[in-house]
């Protein structure tokens, strides 16, 4: 199914987002009570377990079936002098990840994901988005589209990561153009660039958002103007996953900055996306303040490939083992009082 062929219907979908399944969740919240704990005891555990309920639709949730996915994009403007590294170091990290030796593999491995790989047009970079559009519509759409296309029957929980050299850059533009401010105030380090070099992603971000300020402040113009295909990838994904009734966790900066414009225009839209930690690049506590999420994990992690948003299922798998393996007072034979 082609849920993105359109602009019209890009728009048409995030105008008309699913709600969490209310039964669901307060079966969920029922059994809540009858556990072997004081209430409240196991904190975040608890709300964690309720959230999965409502988003999958039964009282005791399930991750049987939980897909990690690294969009792969490059950026134009990493001729700006923007990253530390080439562009062809992404292309590099894609097949580090296809071979399994990167971060992202060995804690997928770790806590039980499966681990999916979507380079995308790699040999195409976006264009400089500091003079035009950084994609045309049909790319766009194509990009919507690949992050949707991961979105399959019978997921229990998406987890999202990308990889891009200079996408921390597109990142920032994506999040001014989306809340306010200028490039100072949503550009950081990245992959370890500074003095100049923060200069040089400051200067980016500020003349793109020059360039494309008379155009409409739509999700869909700001994504193609100075966004990338990966990050486009995962605002195709996390709509897709929305209308399939599927949770999602997000990982660092980038990967919220790619929904950015999608919360301009639809804040809802995180109701069914968990932050699966707070990352050590300064713009993320402020996207996060933007989204009203809270982080699971503050662990001063600044990778991106979804390391921090896999770690996150770990603790997520751990809520559902509690309230699926539980036993009630009943079962178990406790007073109550």
């Amino acid at each position: 199914m082609t849920m993105f062929d359109t602009v019209a219907a890009f728009e048409t979908t995030l105008a008309s987002l699913p709600a969490a399944d209310a039964d669901a969740r307060a079966a969920a919240a029922l059994r809540q009570g009858e556990l072997t704990k004081p209430p409240g005891s196991l904190g975040r555990l608890e709300d964690i377990a309720l959230f999965l309920a409502g988003w999958q639709g039964r009282a005791i949730p399930r991750l049987d079936r939980v897909r990690a996915v690294v969009f792969a994009g490059n950026h134009g403007v990493v001729a700006r002098g923007v990253s530390a590294f080439p562009a062809s170091v992404t292309a590099q990290m894609v097949g580090n990840f296809e071979r399994g030796g990167a971060a992202i593999n060995a804690l997928a491995k770790a806590v039980g994901l499966e681990l999916v790989v979507v380079p995308i047009a790699l040999d195409a970079p976006t264009a400089d988005f500091t003079e035009g559009p950084a994609m045309s519509e049909a790319e766009c759409l194509a990009a919507l589209q690949a992050g949707a296309a991961v979105v399959e029957p019978g997921l229990d929980l998406l987890v999202l990561g990308e990889m891009g050299i200079g996408n921390s850059t597109a990142a920032a533009a994506l999040c001014a153009r989306s809340f306010g401010g200028g490039g100072a105030a949503w550009v950081g380090p990245g992959t370890g660039v500074d003095g100049d070099g923060l200069a040089r992603k400051i200067a980016a971000v500020d003349a793109g958002l020059a360039v494309h300020a008379g155009a409409p402040a739509t999700a869909f113009e700001t994504l193609r103007r100075v966004g990338g295909r990966e990050t486009a990838a995962i605002a195709g994904a996390v709509l897709a996953a929305r209308i399939a009734g599927v949770p999602v966790v997000l990982d660092g900066f980038i990967c919220c900055a790619a929904i950015a414009p999608l919360v301009a225009s639809a804040p809802d839209i995180v109701a069914h996306c968990i932050a699966g930690h707070r990352s050590a690049e300064p713009g993320h506590r402020r996207v996060l303040r933007q989204f009203a999420l809270e982080p699971l994990l503050c662990l001063d992690m600044r990778l991106g490939e979804g390391s921090g948003a896999a770690l996150a299922a770990g603790i997520i798998r751990a809520a559902v083992a509690v309230h699926a393996e539980m036993a009630t007072f009943a079962e178990a034979g406790v007073s109550t009082g």
